[in-house]
């Protein structure tokens, strides 16, 4: 270093006396050359003073530098070794070089000096680099909290890195302390309580009711929460976040503790639970927990459903839907719909992409009561595929109806108009999802259980997942729109085609109303014979179903799992069947068939009961019910989304797992 600072203060003196020298000893020898060589002596001479001087000026300068910075490394090391926060040095090749007092206290069994960092810390020196600073925050050691700000340098070996740790563990536990008394809301639904009670004998009605009071009071008061009864049957709770992660842990066990109050009632005492956690405001978070109520109602209930920010929880959902046997709201439903349909300038009507027989029968259902009330009705269907075909065609055969693309809905549709969706709850799967904000009244009737994706604003929604179809939700409005007129022959076939496929002949889903409903059906008209010789198949889709079901796996708890690789435009209802016909097979208790659609790999799954195959489905992003459900995944494949299903029934399905 020494050197280095020399040479660049007297190099440019030195030589310019020398060639000074040469020069004039050069001029005088050419004139005298005796004096000539005296001047060469002298400037030799000269030039041996100036290296001596030169050396010892060197060695002067040399130790005057080395002495300072040994000074200054002596005041760094005092620095450091006396600073008030933990701080260490680090070379470039990631050994503590220096550290003090304070940072030695921080890992007192470890050999602070010339030990490796990544090793002493725990951490990555890599990390504290510019570049990625900023995904690490804390580091904890000895039971404290603390931030590293890192101040590099550079250095003959790499760039040194002196690292101060400041200590906020204060923050860390006032932050802690803020998000576990931050408040969360939770809105409480006793379901069917009316019809719990009245069918139990009057001296136990009060047993029940206050059975269900002290189980929903003890959880609370097991949370140290405020609870307010604002209604029978309904509670508001208020507790701190703290509790939150211990309720999930628990998977929500009130609903557990409320199916084991004894009733004389043949179906147990269930809740539905919305709760919102996480809001900016308490406004914000009850408008949380009264979303995730709505949407735990609109599943069927027995189910906690948890809103966080935009993420959707669920837990519970192991009861199926429990069957209403009250059929007032069929009738306010169907008088509500005249009037919309008598204030409408037409009415266009959708059901999903991709239509099946239940679909497609209660679109034609609706159309009916529309054409009843002197209303033009339009039918939006893009395709149909070849189990349908036969309805269709016997339908677009008695031109009674006016089928639409959906392009052409686009160009019918006005403000006036009323938009009716049957058979789907989310705007994404319907013919059309472009309709939805064209038309100031829209219409919903569906059987399946409600999702975070649903149709919003919608001027009536009738969604009802104890029936078994929406045919059957159909025919019972159609009972009570006081028409007339009664409904074609072969409008009550396909109805009853919708509630026999989507029951599976009546072995699934089947409550008392489903045979009121189709009763109803027979009586206006209804064959079932021609219904069977609609719903009859070709000789080649019974081919593929029976190829699937032979080449079925089966995993442990009875589920059995198998694949089409066929993309015929049928294949969707062949998966579907076969997924119905496996649950045939003796211990099998849930059926999963994978196929190709056109874009997107389609699953269909089934169950007896025991398993909830929605809950598996909605890992997927699907969903449907409890015994029947379905995804539709894009950009991927068959064989990846087999992995996908099988890891999404380990965490849900396994009977020896808590179903969700």
């Amino acid at each position: 270093m020494g050197d280095k600072i020399l040479k660049s203060v007297t190099g440019l003196y030195i030589k310019g006396i020398i060639i000074i020298g040469i020069v004039l000893s050069g001029v005088v020898f050419y004139f005298h050359h005796v004096a000539g060589l005296a001047a060469f002596g002298f400037s030799a001479a000269a030039l041996g003073v100036i290296l001596i001087l030169r050396t010892r000026q060197r060695t002067w300068v040399t130790r005057y530098l080395e002495e300072a910075v040994g000074e200054i490394d002596d005041t760094m090391r005092h620095a450091v070794r006396n600073h008030p926060l933990p701080l260490c040095i680090v070379s470039g090749e990631g050994r503590i070089v220096l550290a003090n007092s304070l940072f030695k206290e921080l890992y007192p069994s470890t050999v602070i000096t010339k030990s490796e960092f990544n090793s002493t810390v725990g951490v990555d020196l890599k990390r504290f680099s510019p570049e990625e600073y900023d995904s690490i925050r804390y580091i904890e050691a000895a039971g404290r909290f603390f931030k590293v700000i890192p101040v590099y340098m550079k250095h003959d070996d790499g760039d040194a890195a002196m690292l101060y740790w400041v200590d906020v563990t204060d923050f860390e536990e006032l932050k802690v302390r803020y998000r576990d008394e931050k408040k969360c809301f939770a809105h409480i639904q006793v379901d069917n309580y009316d019809e719990l009670l009245s069918n139990s004998p009057d001296d136990k009605r009060s047993l029940i009711a206050a059975g269900i009071e002290k189980a929903i009071r003890q959880w609370a008061a097991g949370m140290d929460a405020s609870i307010v009864r604002y209604y029978t049957s309904k509670y508001f709770v208020v507790f701190e976040s703290r509790h939150y992660e211990r309720l999930v842990k628990e998977k929500f066990s009130i609903l557990d503790e409320a199916r084991l109050i004894e009733t004389d009632a043949d179906f147990p005492v269930s809740l539905s639970i919305g709760v919102g956690v996480g809001g900016n405001t308490p406004a914000r978070t009850d408008e949380y927990s009264t979303f995730a109520l709505d949407l735990a109602l609109g599943r069927g209930g027995d189910q906690a459903v948890v809103k966080r920010g935009d993420i959707v929880d669920y837990y519970g959902g192991t009861l199926d839907v429990i069957e209403k046997r009250n059929k007032g709201k069929s009738r306010v439903m169907a008088h509500a719909l005249r009037r919309l349909i008598d204030q409408s300038s037409k009415v266009i009507i959708m059901g999903h992409k991709y239509p099946d027989i239940d679909s497609f029968a209660s679109a034609v259902g609706v159309a009916r009561m529309v054409m009843n009330r002197g209303k033009g009705a339009y039918i939006v269907i893009n395709e149909v595929n070849e189990s349908l075909s036969g309805f269709f065609n016997a339908a677009a055969a008695s031109k009674e109806y006016v089928f639409i693309s959906s392009d052409e809905a686009l160009e019918e549709v006005d403000r006036n108009a009323l938009l009716v969706v049957v058979d789907t709850n989310r705007p994404s799967l319907t013919e059309a999802p472009a309709l939805f904000g064209k038309t100031e009244k829209s219409v919903v009737f569906d059987h399946h259980r409600k999702t975070e994706e649903y149709i919003e604003n919608a001027t009536l929604t009738y969604m009802e997942p104890s029936a078994s179809s929406t045919s059957e939700l159909v025919t019972e409005i159609m009972q009570y729109m006081a028409d007339k007129k009664s409904i074609l022959r072969l409008e009550a076939e396909m109805l009853l085609g919708g509630v026999i496929v989507d029951t599976n002949s009546f072995s699934v889903k089947t409550g008392t109303r489903t045979f009121e409903a189709a009763s109803w059906l027979r009586r206006n008209g209804a064959e079932t014979s021609i219904v069977r010789q609609f719903l009859q198949d070709n000789i080649e889709d019974f081919r593929k179903r029976a190829g699937i079901i032979m080449n079925a796996q089966f995993m442990d708890g009875g589920i059995a799992i198998s694949m089409n690789r066929d993309k015929g435009a049928n294949a969707p209802i062949i998966n579907a069947q076969a997924a119905d016909e496996l649950l045939d097979i003796k211990g099998t208790k849930a059926s999963f068939v994978i196929g190709e659609g056109k874009a997107e790999v389609i699953i269909s799954a089934r169950s007896l009961g025991e398993i909830n195959v929605q809950a598996v489905m909605e890992k997927l992003g699907g969903g449907g019910h409890l015994t029947m459900a379905a995804a539709q995944i894009r950009d991927t494949t068959i064989d990846d989304t087999l992995g996908r299903l099988k890891a999404a029934i380990n965490e849900v399905a396994q009977p020896s797992r808590q179903p969700q």
